[in-house]
């Protein structure tokens, strides 16, 4: 009775992260940029035009989020603090790949009640630049190039054909102004505005609205 229970848990869990949303996660050799659609849906109906999926973790750090919103939103606020306390308490910033350990440990520790949300983190560090996936289950893969959500098979068209590991990030954005639109386009879930982040030796920046429409038109 009770297996039974968890594995339906499980299937909603899986069913719920690939729904809705286009993220997208990539290295480049200078950085890292995040990406994703702004559509909140509920089933069919759209509840939420301009929702926000990726989030400012630190200066060097991001995430973007897929599946169920609250849930999504917790593991951000943990990745927050944890982030804050180990710069307070050692001084420095957070290694991405801690930062991503956290998170596993955070959604394996779930697993039987799972946090319907499949993450990518992504940052700059003394290592250089990584992005991480995470599924509902605290599984935990370092990517090059990496989509989630019901729109990610049509993102990644677009990325396994045009990105190339040695890219800089001034090469990557137009690309991923193209895979994201490209989900937009095709999946009902993905749609009506799209958030590009870069992670540089700069920091953690949000291209306008500007920049993003000269993005598909170059």
């Amino acid at each position: 009775m009770g297996r039974g229970i968890i594995i339906t848990q499980n299937n909603v869990a899986n069913n719920l992260v690939l729904k809705g949303t286009t993220t997208i996660g990539v290295v480049c050799k200078d950085g890292v940029i995040l990406a994703s659609d702004t559509r909140v849906t509920m089933g069919f109906f759209i509840a939420h035009k301009h929702g926000k999926k990726v989030y400012k973790i630190d200066d060097h750090l991001g995430m973007t989020i897929a599946g169920t919103v609250a849930d999504a939103q917790k593991v951000v606020d943990i990745l927050i603090a944890n982030a804050q306390l180990y710069r307070i308490n050692m001084n420095r910033p957070i290694p991405v790949s801690s930062a991503a350990r956290i998170i596993a440990n955070l959604l394996f520790s779930a697993r039987y009640l799972p946090l319907s949300t499949q993450v990518l983190i992504g940052g700059l560090d003394d290592t250089g630049p990584h992005v991480y996936n995470l599924d509902p289950y605290g599984s935990l893969h370092e990517e090059k190039s990496v989509a989630t959500g019901s729109g990610s098979q049509l993102a990644f068209g677009v990325l396994e054909d045009q990105y190339k590991e040695d890219m800089s990030i001034e090469e990557m954005l137009p690309i991923i102004a193209k895979a994201v639109n490209s989900a937009m386009r095709r999946d009902v879930a993905s749609g009506d505005n799209y958030n590009i982040t870069v992670i540089d030796s700069m920091g953690y920046k949000e291209l306008t609205s500007d920049e993003k429409k000269m993005l598909l038109t170059s």
